[in-house]
């Protein structure tokens, strides 16, 4: 009423933050003060302000709405546009946005008192939507139970002086970015001085990009900058308190500067590996000192994305775990403490999602069907994307080293299929400028290749709710698995690492949330209906059933933590 609804609509529907002045100029404060002057200036103003200046503008004779009333043709088309901008951001997965939107426009019919009482109803609808309480349980109260410690071993303060990080790659180079940046000395070693120098440059990329946005100053860029020694000399990890290691997904190669660092470093310092999907007691076996050794698994892009995985071999002790724990907090990410198993959680989950979606594409399901009905889930992105992101040659390596491990008992020869023949077609993904989705000179998506569909076309068209349910309950599954056999030791991390690790359709709170949300009972009906025409995939963990039988939640039974035994 102060301002209109399209001015109003940036702040109350995008959560736009905006400067004290900013924030005058658009007449959303009254004044802007110091805070040791702020009440001050309020009782000065409540004892001389006029009769008039006491009267707001909406309780004014002959008042109008700024920009006009719903039913003005200006205000009609503001809001149109907001509705729009509102499906097509959340996907009517989110149902805030619409309630908040819901009650300016009803709010702006009626006077004042009443539209108060309407905003309160769409408020309470929304507090008692579980997705609500979904949502603020992970993604706040847990996330900060999470990021205070609430896994952190009884030790002394770990906090990390000196980092050394291995590789000058795109991870190597992301994490020594994120460790200078938080004020942690960092030597960032490579095999030769013009990769490591490139693996710096990219801190200076990001630091100018900040720059430019005014984010960051050229005294913060030249600090950061100065705190990252590029060399190709091991011998300058001497003093280190930390090595993370992000050198190529080889056991030999990792075995091998395992052993280098060692013989340098000090007794005390921690060795963490960045493998993704390698066992960290197998890589552990390489080290002298496997009570030291650790896995701390960084997502990329690792300026941007907030999870770290922190994996615990067979014999990786406590002092370890919190200095991981310690480093992160630093770094100001969120960590989930997780232990030792191939793919470890994250990936564990992420995969099959990704399957799932190659294997409907290969069963002659639409694409745009799985892409669309993913998003229509909350998920930022589909699974045709979100492989074209990480590269298709990838994940044919690792198709590959899983076939390889697993034998004959490898469930994923019709995933395989798909993914193969895209390689053999040359279309690797985003990074070579052609994949599931066809790309432009400057990298952006013009849409998904025809040649899927005259590959792979088939005849009928499922529903939808049944390729969202493939979708959500592969990755459930896994995600309940990773529980059952100890992967996981606490729901918290496996819901805030599920959102935060690949995007795990936010809304639900989480793989267990959205179990919790759905019903195991429900959940068992979709999972015996799935296995039976899908496969054993989809075959229900005892857990479920126990968890169906006896009418409990996850977060029933186990409250806010389950620890392994």
């Amino acid at each position: 009423r102060m301002v209109g609804a399209m001015a109003a609509s940036p702040v109350l529907l995008e959560g736009k933050l905006l400067e004290p002045r900013k924030a005058k100029a658009a007449q959303l404060v009254d004044e802007v003060v110091a805070p040791d002057e702020l009440l001050a200036h309020a009782k000065e103003w409540v004892l001389n302000a006029e009769d008039a200046e006491l009267v707001k503008p909406w309780d004014q004779k002959g008042f109008k709405l700024p920009g006009g009333a719903p039913y003005h043709p200006q205000g009609f088309m503001t809001f149109v546009g907001a509705s729009a901008m509102i499906n097509g951001k959340t996907k009517g997965v989110y149902p805030a946005a619409k309630a908040l939107l819901s009650a300016v426009y009803e709010g702006a019919l009626v006077p004042f008192d009443t539209a108060l009482r309407i905003e309160a109803r769409h408020f309470t609808n929304i507090l008692m939507n579980p997705t609500s309480s979904a949502m603020i349980r992970s993604l706040f109260i847990s996330k900060e139970a999470l990021e205070k410690g609430a896994r952190r071993p009884d030790a002394s303060d770990q906090k990390v002086r000196k980092i050394g990080v291995l590789g000058a790659g795109m991870m190597g180079a992301g994490i020594a970015y994120v460790s200078a940046k938080a004020g942690v000395d960092v030597v960032l070693v490579d095999r030769d001085l013009a990769a490591v120098e490139r693996g710096k440059a990219h801190s200076e990329e990001v630091l100018d990009k900040g720059i430019a946005r005014r984010r960051v100053t050229e005294e913060e860029k030249a600090e950061v900058l100065g705190r990252i020694l590029a060399t190709a000399d091991l011998a300058s990890l001497d003093g280190c308190d930390l090595i993370v290691e992000a050198v190529f997904e080889d056991p030999d190669v990792k075995a091998d500067i395992t052993r280098s660092v060692e013989r340098i470093v000090g007794d005390e310092c921690i060795f963490a590996t960045n493998t993704s999907t390698l066992p960290i007691s197998e890589l552990a076996q390489a080290s002298v000192r496997p009570k030291q050794f650790i896995g701390i698994h960084f997502f990329s892009p690792v300026d941007r994305m907030l999870l770290v995985e922190i994996i615990k071999g067979a014999k990786t002790g406590d002092r370890a775990v919190a200095k991981a724990l310690d480093y992160v907090r630093q770094i100001r990410k969120t960590p989930i403490v997780v232990n030792d198993a191939r793919f470890f959680y994250a990936n564990r989950c992420i995969v099959p999602y990704i399957n799932e979606g190659l294997r409907m594409v290969g069963e002659g399901v639409e694409p745009a069907l799985v892409e669309n009905a993913a998003k229509l889930l909350g998920f930022p992105l589909g699974p045709l994307q979100l492989v074209d992101e990480t590269s298709i040659d990838l994940g044919v390596k690792i198709a590959k080293a899983t076939r390889a491990a697993m034998g004959e008992s490898y469930p994923d020869e019709a995933v395989d299929e798909v993914l193969f023949w895209m390689a053999d077609q040359g279309r690797l993904g985003r990074k070579a400028g052609s994949g599931f989705y066809a790309y432009d000179t400057a990298g952006k998506r013009t849409g998904l290749w025809g040649g899927l569909r005259e590959r792979f076309g088939g005849e009928g068209i499922p529903p939808l709710d049944e390729v969202q349910n493939r979708l959500m309950m592969v990755q459930a599954l896994e995600a309940v698995r990773a529980l059952e056999e100890g992967v996981l030791s606490d729901i918290r991390e496996g819901d805030v690492g599920a959102i935060l690790g690949w995007g795990f359709a936010p809304w639900s709170g989480g793989p267990f949330s959205w179990l919790d949300m759905t019903g195991a009972g429900r959940a068992m009906e979709i999972c015996v209906d799935l296995e039976a025409r899908f496969g054993a995939r989809f075959a229900q963990p005892s857990l479920l059933s126990e968890l169906a039988k006896s009418g409990e939640g996850f977060y029933g039974r186990f409250g806010s933590v389950r620890r392994a035994a």
